[in-house]
């Protein structure tokens, strides 16, 4: 997933929205608008139903980011930093920045969104019954039920079948799904390791992913599945999130080897301790011309009295017209020392390589006392990872 747009902050979490999210919403509206509203209320003009249905794919995804931020908040009192949560075409993800310390905390964490949606649901519930007039809370038909309510009622009990929906489906035992989370966590409890209760839990979520494959492409023949239905477009659905979350399992449970594997490896192990400076007053064309060109650093400090201003890279030098180079002084596209994310010689190089992910670099700068020390690159943690680390080792 790319960065997307941001919409903002919410109790200090970063909110962005995937541009993959637009194939979603245009999907549920279009549903909504052409199908289940004007079976609900075949008096509505088109319209009202399309402002309806418009609105409810808006309260879906409000949803989503209720469910994903309860899984923030609860991760922050137990010590964790969540700095994002992005909204995608599968839902919502927060970006959870190191593994929970103890199986308790992962429990906790996981269990509170489906928790939440279950919430949700019966607020929505509750809420659509204090809208309706009391004749219309006794209708005992459902199709009279659903043409008798106004906008607030119908918007409130699709959401209240949406959430408990979401509810349900991430209590499935299936990892990286929240029952799947639940599941590492008691095996978490039980075994007292980690990683074979991630791989555990993991292989249980390929193999769920595996069925829902398998049920799309039997929905893809024309067969009809309970509760599922049945058709082309479902049954791809089905498979695409099947394969999604079997890519998922997979990723997570390499994802955990890489951070076990870089545990207590400072990076001052892996930075790059002699590198090339650049003067602040040096020009664009001569640090390509003399550094870029000739040497295979792409980040270079920029150093006054052994004072570290900023650090210029290929990517600020890309932004500058090339007509420009010879007048521009490095100073002028460098990004000032204030701004820059930054390591310590005996930081954790797991955290390092989270931290370069999270900010989509591929280099910091390793400072002690304001003292630049080096230089570390992603590609140097990756390759002490290929020659030292065992990551199909099974625990």
């Amino acid at each position: 997933m790319g960065n997307g747009l941001r919409l903002g902050r919410i109790a200090g979490v970063a909110i962005h929205i995937d541009w993959s999210l637009l194939i979603v919403f245009v999907l549920v509206a279009s549903s909504l608008g052409v199908g289940l509203f004007p079976e609900w209320h075949p008096d509505w003009g088109p319209g009202l139903i399309w402002a309806t249905a418009i609105g409810a794919a808006v309260a879906l995804f409000a949803s989503v980011l209720a469910h994903e931020l309860s899984h923030a908040l609860v991760a922050r009192t137990w010590g964790i930093a969540v700095r994002r949560i992005t909204l995608f075409v599968f839902g919502g993800v927060a970006q959870i920045e190191q593994e929970p310390p103890n199986w308790r905390a992962e429990f906790w964490i996981a269990v509170v969104g489906p928790l939440a949606s279950a919430v949700l649901a019966a607020v929505c519930v509750l809420g659509a019954g204090l809208s309706m007039r009391p004749t219309e809370a006794e209708l005992e038909d459902t199709g009279q039920l659903f043409a008798s309510v106004g906008v607030g009622g119908t918007l409130l009990l699709w959401l209240a079948q949406v959430n408990l929906l979401l509810a349900v489906f991430n209590l499935v035992p299936a990892f990286p799904l929240d029952g799947g989370r639940v599941l590492r966590a008691l095996m978490w409890a039980v075994t007292g390791d980690l990683r074979r209760a991630t791989r555990w839990a993991s292989g249980g979520g390929q193999a769920f992913a595996w069925f829902l494959i398998a049920t799309g492409m039997v929905m893809m023949l024309g067969v009809r599945i309970p509760f599922l239905g049945g058709g082309l477009v479902s049954g791809l659905w089905l498979a695409f999130i099947g394969w999604f979350l079997s890519n998922a399992a997979a990723l997570s449970y390499r994802q955990l080897l890489v951070r076990e594997a870089l545990r207590d490896v400072p990076i001052s192990r892996l930075m790059l301790g002699e590198f090339a400076t650049v003067p602040p007053d040096l020009p664009v064309s001569a640090l390509v011309d003399r550094y870029l060109l000739h040497t295979d650093q792409r980040a270079f400090p920029v150093m006054a009295n052994d004072s570290l201003l900023g650090m210029v890279c290929l990517r600020e030098v890309r932004k500058l017209d090339r007509a420009a180079w010879d007048k521009t002084p490095v100073r002028d596209i460098m990004v000032p020392a204030d701004q820059l994310a930054s390591a310590g010689p005996r930081d954790d190089a797991g955290e390092v390589l989270s931290r370069l992910a999270a900010k989509d670099l591929n280099q910091l700068p390793v400072l002690e006392n304001g003292r630049v020390r080096g230089i570390v690159r992603r590609e140097d943690i990756l390759k002490w990872l290929a020659l030292y680390a065992d990551l199909g080792a099974e625990a």
